[in-house]
């Protein structure tokens, strides 16, 4: 570690090409796994009429999708349609990718950035909100578009797009010893080809304060193909302590191969931990989380928070009750271990650490 005021050596610039992919033998599963999750993401659904027909759901649900993907576009893997009930309008996981009608709605206290952003951003790409770590955005795109999501409204845009891009950012967190984590975010980092997330991981590992390295990725639930052998050897070579933080909100979502490739990421090695958000109609009850919390432990994930909903504009259908929140937490310490009980917290902006939800 570097003390204040001593120079800091400089290093690499961030490449601008990569090496081949390494050749893949023949009947090599892990490999064809490596290939399919892009075929997996480019098979997705985009069309709101498609969804509705491959699901099977009511007219009615047709015009209301189309109109709210015109304000946040569809998406949803075909892997993560495929654990929702046919002709469910109220199926727990439908809910969260479904444009409806009421994300035109305008609601009080309800607006783009809802957790602050933009009045921590440090440079190009880089957000720092708290003490020893920072946050990159590492990328504008997602292989799943839930509508609550608290970066609905980010300016991806406004980001850096090549790899070169990234040295202002990089050199910022070199220059600040007292950043000892890395978070990846975005977006979904695991968006990023492996060439592209080795080489940002690497170049990060060159930086001497730097300890540990965070995830934060939905791929892992919605498209778990991308949970390779290739992924999990560049998360785990370099000295970096990796940490993967999923978002899974219910228990059916972490069934099949969700929960082979958490099994993946737990015996690579890797410690997994899940946030997931309280959302009114989809988890919002003592046994919806209860499931959850048991199916995460049982495939050795631990629950990490239970996040309040961010208050994006688009997202107020959504919100819960406080008191709900805390009725059900309070629930789940009583049946449950405390290591398979997560945090209730919201973010405040300006505020030092996420905060918990308490009665009044």
């Amino acid at each position: 570690m570097h003390a204040p005021g001593e120079t800091v050596p400089p290093t690499a610039p961030f490449p601008e090409s990569f090496p081949p992919a390494p050749t893949r033998s023949e009947g090599d599963t892990d490999a064809s796994r490596g290939d399919s999750w892009h075929r997996d993401l480019a098979a997705a659904i985009r069309d709101p009429d498609q969804l509705v027909d491959l699901l099977g759901l009511p007219e009615s649900t047709r015009e209301p999708a189309r109109r709210a993907a015109t304000l946040f576009p569809l998406m949803v893997p075909r892997s993560y349609l495929g654990r929702m009930r046919q002709g469910d309008v109220d199926d727990p996981l439908l809910r969260q990718v479904l444009p409806l009608d009421e994300e035109f709605r305008k609601v009080d206290g309800f607006v783009e950035d809802a957790v602050g952003d933009s009045g921590f951003r440090r440079a190009d790409g880089l957000l720092h909100k708290y003490r020893g770590r920072a946050l990159l955005i590492t990328t504008g795109a997602c292989a799943v578009h839930c509508r609550y999501c608290f970066r609905r409204h980010y300016p991806y845009g406004e980001e850096p797009k090549r790899l070169a891009d990234w040295e202002p950012a990089l050199a910022t967190i070199q220059a600040d010893s007292s950043i000892r984590e890395i978070i990846l975010s975005g977006g979904d980092p695991l968006m990023l080809t492996d060439a592209r997330l080795e080489a940002l991981i690497q170049r990060l590992a060159t930086i001497p304060h730097l300890r540990r390295l965070r995830i934060h990725s939905r791929l892992p639930v919605v498209l778990p193909s991308r949970v390779t052998r290739r992924l999990l050897d560049l998360l785990t070579g370099t000295s970096l302590q990796p940490f993967m933080v999923i978002h899974a909100n219910h228990a059916r979502e972490v069934v099949a191969d969700c929960a082979d490739a958490l099994e993946r990421l737990v015996r690579g090695g890797i410690p997994t931990l899940n946030q997931a958000v309280l959302l009114r109609g989809v988890n919002d009850t003592f046994d919806a989380q209860r499931d959850l919390c048991e199916s995460l432990i049982d495939l050795g994930v631990q629950p990490y928070y239970l996040h309040q909903l961010d208050r994006v504009r688009g997202a107020a259908h959504f919100e819960t009750p406080d008191i709900e929140g805390i009725r059900i937490v309070e629930e789940l310490r009583r049946h449950l271990p405390g290591y398979a009980v997560p945090q209730f917290v919201r973010e405040v902006p300006g505020e030092e650490h996420k905060l918990p939800v308490q009665g009044g």
